[in-house]
């Protein structure tokens, strides 16, 4: 391989795009595009969320052909690409046929809600088979998982959500015809695209772990659910868990539709390793790509996130970082959080740490034999634009950036200056010293660490004031609520077990200087920002197509199709971290603020934490206080 030119491409399915990167082997960003993404939403019921297996796959393909097209870069010097992809529910048929998910028509004007659509065979960009993350339909199916107390719910933070596929595979079972229902696979996102890609049906244990209540085998852990400290199946999947919520049909097919029994007839490989014998005809042809180019197991976009921004080394700016990378055992201290319209905080542990409201641990979900807990907040880059939007100075706010040709946070960040020198604050968080912001505003409430979808948002210390000053301070203190739901799940996992010392950003988020700031002061830690935050998922993603490629090299070019050959190839997991740090660029590091002005402020921040701390439990109690009226009626 030494001296061959050698590029790798990423693909990142988001919720509202599909886009592509092309790297080359130290991990510079050569070319990067993105296509829109279409979503079907339900005209009679807010909780649908639909997209097409076919219009994502023309995304991708449309991204691909542009980066070679724009790079100049041979398709033949692409020697391995990568998936990451929301954690979102595919159906196809067993011919990977799409196979209707939605009860709207597919016919053009007719919106009637009718179960008889649903398992139909679809053709077209419009074909919804796809159920999104955001879909909230299975609401009543992940009640009832979460009421049967079993072991599995000790691999989920304690509470399955309804955003898994578990409920909403249920949800189809209940309305879908049974003989349709029968002839669907269902694959989680990541993993549809690398079957779409390879013709393979392996699936990922990133996603088999992650959102289809799979435990790998041998996984056992300390746990207050039913079952103990015992392994829950011998063989990845808990018959006794399936049979309990009446997906029967599951354990009496071998799990065929969720991608079967490791083993027997199934195939789970960890993130990275290559899939099938690589790009097949047809999926190289659509992606301007060569036959047989490697590609590696997909893992969920979050996780993607991890891999792309863990690995670096950091330095202040204008500093020169460490010259030696990271080594595997360091990431544990390291939480990365990828942050755009929502938030996911990933850690990895080398022992399975349970942290109720915090999804996991899962076993294998990157690296054999390490676990990973996933933390979230629903709403963070959409409540800041909510709030900023909704206020009655937003017109305001619009008619100055026209006017300057600054963007909207830019006018805000000046204001909260200007507000700071003429009022005497020390620092902003002392200009809103008096202004508390509980965040969950989301109509699903609270993902973690409460997991408690009732929770909503809470703000006290209004004033009669609708002028550009009242927004800015609602601004910052957005921000500020943002930083302390934060600290509240890196608090919750610390105490758990995990060392968490420092988080690593990527996403849209990863650009707002004074949230990074706020986030570092909140936590006591120091903030590391990629070069290029906002493509850090999908960096992550070609790593995994280098991988991909190195490791089907060492292999001798001998695919891994039995689950035999992914136990052999799992020996050589570490060379994922390898190429992680080997492709990861330098970040730059935001320390907490220092100094007596430090203390002050941290001292002030801390007072606001035990605040919102104390939000949460008196908004429980007046929720009780209202059911309890509500009962004496």
């Amino acid at each position: 391989m030494s001296g061959e030119e050698a590029y790798y491409i990423g693909f990142d399915v988001g919720t509202g795009s599909g886009r592509a990167c092309l790297v080359d082997r130290s991990g510079k960003l050569i070319a990067e595009h993105s296509v829109p993404t279409l979503t079907h939403r339900s005209p009679t019921d807010h909780r649908i969320f639909e997209q097409s297996t076919t219009n994502i796959w023309t995304s991708l393909a449309t991204s691909c052909r542009q980066i070679l097209k724009v790079s100049g870069v041979d398709p033949a010097k692409v020697k391995g690409i990568g998936f990451d992809a929301t954690c979102s529910l595919a159906v196809v048929d067993k011919a990977g046929r799409p196979v209707s998910v939605s009860r709207s028509s597919a016919t053009a004007g007719d919106d009637s809600e009718d179960d008889a659509n649903l398992g139909r065979l679809v053709e077209g960009e419009e074909a919804w088979n796809v159920i999104l993350w955001a879909d909230h339909r299975a609401e009543e199916e992940a009640e009832k998982i979460n009421s049967t107390g079993e072991g599995v719910l000790g691999f989920v933070g304690k509470t399955m959500s309804l955003e898994m596929e578990i409920p909403k595979t249920l949800w189809l079972s209940k309305h879908m015809a049974a003989d349709k229902f029968k002839d669907c696979l269902l694959f989680d996102l990541p993993d549809y695209l690398t079957y779409r890609a390879t013709q393979s049906a392996a699936r990922s244990n990133c996603s088999l772990a992650c959102k289809c209540s799979f435990v790998p085998p041998g996984a056992t852990m300390v746990h207050d659910c039913d079952g103990g400290n015992e392994e829950v199946s011998k063989d990845g999947w808990s018959a006794r868990f399936f049979n309990k919520i009446g997906l029967e049909q599951m354990v009496q097919n071998d799990f065929e539709q969720l991608g079967g029994i490791p083993g027997k007839n199934g195939l789970v490989l960890t993130a990275g390793q290559p899939v099938g014998n690589g790009l097949s005809k047809q999926a190289a042809e659509e992606l301007g790509l060569v036959e047989g180019t490697a590609v590696g197991s997909g893992v969920i976009d979050a996780y993607a996130g991890w891999i792309g921004t863990v690995a670096a080394t950091s330095a202040p700016a204008g500093e020169r970082p460490p010259s030696t990378g990271p080594s595997l055992d360091e990431a544990s201290s390291r939480l990365a959080a990828i942050a755009g319209t929502s938030t996911c905080h990933i850690a990895q542990s080398k022992e399975g740490i349970l942290v109720p409201g915090v999804w996991g641990p899962y076993r294998d979900a990157v690296f054999p034999g390490w676990w990973m807990n996933e933390g979230g907040q629903s709403s963070t880059g959409q409540l800041i634009d909510f709030v900023v939007s909704t206020h009655p100075a937003y017109p305001k706010l619009l008619e100055i950036a026209k006017k300057t040709g600054k963007n909207t946070f830019e006018i805000l960040s000046e204001k909260l200056e200007e507000m700071q020198q003429t009022r005497g604050a020390e620092t902003l968080t002392h200009l809103t010293k008096d202004l508390h912001f509980y965040p969950d505003l989301a109509s699903h409430g609270n993902r973690s660490p409460l997991a408690d979808p009732k929770m909503r948002g809470m703000i006290t210390g209004l004033a009669l004031d609708d002028h550009l000053t009242a927004l800015a301070a609602k601004f910052n203190v957005t921000l500020e609520a943002i930083a302390l739901q934060t600290r509240h799940i890196v608090d919750e996992m610390n105490a758990r077990g995990h060392v968490i010392d420092s988080i690593y950003m990527s996403g849209s988020q990863a650009k707002n200087g004074p949230l990074m700031r706020l986030l570092a002061t909140v936590l006591h830690m120091p903030v590391i920002i990629p070069p290029q935050p906002s493509a850090a998922v999908v960096l992550g993603a070609a790593y995994l197509g280098r991988f991909a490629h190195d490791l089907s090299v060492h292999r001798g070019g001998k695919p891994i199709l039995t689950q035999s050959d992914a136990t052999e190839a799992s020996k050589d997991g570490e060379r994922l971290w390898e190429v992680m740090v080997s492709m990861t660029q330098p970040g730059v590091r935001i320390e907490p603020r220092t100094g007596q002005l430090g203390d002050r402020e941290r001292k002030l921040l801390d007072v606001k934490y035990k605040i919102f701390r104390e939000a949460i439990e008196v908004q429980r109690k007046w929720r009780g206080m209202v059911a309890e009226a509500v009962r004496g009626d």
